[in-house]
């Protein structure tokens, strides 16, 4: 029984040095070595098992670290061409860089007798246990890969996304950084972001400008729309082109519903819609048109109870 598993031992062994040349050679030659062998053939031997693979494991990594480190150059140097971000180029130059350090060091461990089929395998299943437990990392990556490829905001943009409205500050593979308004700092993870609906507010140059107002009802419409409009179009800062327009928007409870609508350069946005809010209530108080309070009419049926 013995004898038999070791005569089984023995042909998976040797069929095992056959496949790998490096390991049969290093076998011989510590077999020579342990008789005290030391001819012209246990030298040739050596150098064929031990110093050529080494040798040549050297060269292979010299030449794999300068091919790596041309590949990262050329791929962030064609990514710039394509006016990608700069962020961007380099990671994606990182990456290349590293693709082509993975597969020089399996081409390497597999020069120096390292079984490699089995090693890709250990890593495939290491690389993907980390990718389980890193998925939302990954997935954060992954997203700030998307917003800088496609752009959709970009440095100094005011948008609204991932709940945060302001200033984009810094746009990173992880997080994207905002100064809101009133001067915070806030670090959104990308996942959120590029999942949701993004608003870019500062992506126009021009924008619009609605004040919304109310009139009483004893006001006349047209002179009350015509008082607006000439009050719209004074305004400073207010476009000439799209012209300033006054919409009858609705009658409502307590008055009549105005919206005054004028068209301003972006950074001019918020400075004409103060002076054109504080220019029509100025106006109406001129013209004596009132702008009412919510009111409400109640009307009783049969006497009031005295106590």
């Amino acid at each position: 029984m013995f004898q038999a598993e070791e005569v089984v031992e023995t042909v998976n062994q040797a069929q095992a040095e056959a496949a790998n040349p490096v390991v049969s050679g290093i076998g011989e030659l510590v077999t020579r070595l342990a008789e005290g062998d030391m001819s012209s053939g246990t030298w040739i031997l050596l150098w064929e098992s031990v110093g050529k693979p080494v040798a040549l494991a050297l060269v292979l990594i010299i030449a794999v670290l300068f091919v790596a480190g041309w590949i990262r150059r050329l791929t962030s140097k064609a990514c710039r061409k394509a006016n990608v971000e700069e962020t961007l180029s380099r990671f994606l130059g990182n990456m290349a860089r590293y693709l082509v350090l993975f597969a020089g060091g399996i081409a390497i461990l597999g020069t120096l007798g390292v079984e490699t089929t089995s090693f890709a395998a250990v890593l495939a299943a290491a690389g993907f246990a980390i990718g389980m437990a890193l998925s939302g990392m990954l997935g954060n990556v992954a997203a700030g890969v998307m917003l800088l490829f496609f752009r959709p905001f970009k440095v100094g943009d005011v948008v609204n996304a991932g709940g945060v409205t302001g200033k984009v500050f810094e746009i990173g593979l992880f997080t994207t950084t905002f100064d809101t308004p009133d001067n915070r700092r806030i670090i959104a993870p990308n996942s959120t972001i590029f999942d949701g609906t993004i608003e870019n507010v500062s992506y126009h140059t021009t924008r619009r400008v609605a004040v919304s107002v109310g009139t009483d009802y004893s006001a006349d419409v047209d002179k009350t729309r015509e008082i607006l409009l000439a009050t719209a179009k004074a305004c400073e800062n207010v476009m000439d082109d799209p012209e300033a327009a006054v919409v009858l928007t609705g009658l409502g409870g307590s008055s009549i519903d105005w919206s005054i609508r004028v068209w301003a350069k972006a950074e001019d946005f918020w400075g004409v819609t103060d002076q054109l809010t504080r220019d029509v209530k100025y106006a109406l108080d001129q013209a004596g048109i009132g702008i009412p309070f919510p009111q409400m009419d109640l009307h009783l049926n049969g006497k009031i109870a005295q106590s």
